[in-house]
């Protein structure tokens, strides 16, 4: 198996579709890294990913907004297409098999300066079955 992990922000909101009775999350993950190029100036390059996470549990979509910094580990996909103007193209996905908030909205505005996950963090399967069971 190849495992690929990504820490990035959300270009956009979370979508969460229905398909043959499965919930799946699609998501967009960009990660930009900077650095010097040969002349010594600097230069910047984002990556985006596709994500599609396939989970019973639909609670974490809500939480994956715009700007929203993340974790993701899933299994890669690479993809070749024809663009519509017959030049070739491509696309990097990811089968998500976790997903975790890492930081704060970038857009949020509140002034507030706790930026750690748990603060926004919405509660586990495991929290949510716990407040079903009768002891």
């Amino acid at each position: 198996m190849i495992k690929l992990q990504i820490i990035g922000s959300l270009g956009k909101d979370a979508t969460v579709n229905n398909v043959n009775g499965k919930n799946v999350i699609n998501f967009s993950v960009a990660h930009s890294e900077k650095y010097k190029d040969a002349q010594g100036n600097q230069q910047s390059k984002t990556t985006w990913v596709d994500c599609a996470y396939w989970t019973i549990s639909t609670a974490i979509a809500p939480y994956l907004t715009k700007g929203t910094q993340v974790y993701v580990e899933g299994q890669p996909e690479a993809r070749a297409f024809t663009k519509g103007d017959g030049t070739p193209g491509s696309s990097l996905s990811v089968r998500v098999q976790n997903v975790q908030l890492l930081g704060g909205n970038k857009n949020a505005g509140s002034g507030s300066t706790d930026t750690g996950a748990a603060a926004a963090a919405p509660k586990s399967v495991a929290e949510d079955v716990a407040d079903d069971l009768p002891f």
